[in-house]
């Protein structure tokens, strides 16, 4: 252990209780509240987006292929293979989309309708995997049906389940705007519907509007033809492939389809998460900034006080080296306490805040009724080495100011 360390250590933990003691302990604190702060907010802030992401991603496919130029074209095998034949994907189903009006004897509501493949759609579709009642096999079609015979399923949310009084067996009505105009006017296309499935996206917008029916009933009302589809929409084993798939299938299929990510489709939303959560930091920075200017103030004070101690070990062979040294430890001394403490305080009362949940959030607000939590390694590290380079940025002045000082004249009227 060197002699600098010794003598800083001393200073800061020795018997005599002082002015300069509390100064530090004002300090230690300032600069523990600010990492467990900064600790705290961004597990928040992580998990917030992470849950929302996972609840978004849940109700859609990870990335969408339209046609360029025309809403509806027919399926196409080739395209199909294509996606598939990737190894990052792992499921790709075509699919139609259209807006409709559901009529129940309840009242009505407009929703998003989307015609899938059931045997396709359970691997490309998170929420279709795990229905709070009902199952996505249920929009299968009996073959041994004439199409005018068959009984279509749909799949609604919850929200929009409770709005209504629907249960599984409920009948529905369909309508869409590709009707026929008559002498008394326009008149839409009604196909009757049984509620086959009820998920929970846990996001009321989902929740409220989005539907699903089986390909083959949403071509049939909206007029299209028998192959038509709008698209096709893929799922990934890794989600953050998607821009790099993309950019692969989008120079396989060429300019004729057009390729959105979730990313793409959610870019606005995900970009003010992440310029929230930069802000965030940098304000709770502020706090840390406040402990570091406490060091700067206890350190200046020391070196006042400790002037005559300063100069009899520079009379002793010192050099201003080994005195600014004294000093930079002393200042990450505190620092690094100050840092430790607000680290296991950050932790500890996240965990607490994951376990309990004591936090409660209101439902229908927030997509969750409780505060995520989620820690990032990288955030972590990123706090802990802006807080220590904060402390030693600290110390500079203070340990330039304990070196420059002349043993004459300080000792001179000793």
């Amino acid at each position: 252990m060197s002699l600098e360390f010794m003598i800083a250590r001393r200073y800061l933990f020795g018997r005599k209780k002082s002015f300069i003691s509390l100064l530090s302990i004002a300090a230690i604190i300032g600069v523990a509240i600010g990492v467990a702060a900064l600790i705290i907010v961004m597990a928040v802030m992580n998990g917030f987006t992470t849950s929302l992401r996972s609840k978004i991603l849940s109700a859609s496919a990870n990335g969408i292929i339209t046609f360029a130029e025309r809403r509806a074209q027919s399926f196409n095998g080739t395209v199909f293979d294509t996606i598939s034949s990737l190894p990052e994907v792992k499921g790709v189903t075509p699919f139609v989309y259209s807006e409709v009006i559901l009529s129940t004897s309840n009242g009505v509501k407009g929703v998003v309708v989307r015609g899938v493949e059931p045997s396709l759609a359970i691997s490309t579709i998170g929420v279709l995997e795990q229905l709070e009642r009902g199952s996505v096999e249920d929009l299968e079609l009996d073959i041994s049906k004439a199409p005018n015979e068959q009984e279509y399923g749909i799949i609604i949310g919850k929200e929009l389940a409770n709005t209504l009084g629907l249960s599984l067996g409920s009948s529905i009505n369909l309508l869409s705007s590709s009707g026929r105009r008559t002498s008394t006017g326009f008149m839409p296309k009604v196909m009757p519907f049984v509620v086959r499935g009820i998920f929970s996206t846990g996001m009321y917008e989902y929740d409220t509007t989005l539907t699903f029916v089986n390909i083959v009933a949403l071509r049939s009302l909206l007029g299209i033809s028998k192959e038509g589809i709008s698209g096709y929409e893929f799922s990934l084993y890794d989600i953050y492939t998607a821009p790099r798939v993309a950019g692969i299938l989008q120079e396989s299929l060429g300019s004729l389809y057009r390729i959105r990510t979730w990313q793409d489709m959610n870019v606005n939303l995900f970009a003010a998460l992440e310029l929230e959560k930069t802000a965030m930091f940098i304000f709770l920075t502020l706090i840390v900034l406040v402990g570091a200017f406490s060091i700067v103030t206890t350190l200046v004070m020391l070196v006042m006080e400790k002037r005559k101690d300063i100069a009899i070990l520079m009379a002793l062979g010192a050099t201003p080296v080994s005195i600014r040294r004294i000093f930079l430890l002393l200042g990450m001394l505190i620092g690094v306490i100050g840092t430790s403490i607000g680290f296991i305080s950050g932790i500890s009362l996240s965990l607490l805040l994951r376990k309990y949940q004591f936090i409660k959030l209101p439902a229908g607000v927030y997509p969750f009724t409780t505060i995520p939590v989620l820690f990032s390694i990288q955030d972590i590290i990123w706090t802990l080495v802006c807080t220590l380079l904060v402390c030693f940025l600290a110390t500079l002045y203070p340990s330039y100011i304990a070196s420059k000082t002349l043993p004459t004249e300080a000792l001179r009227y000793e």
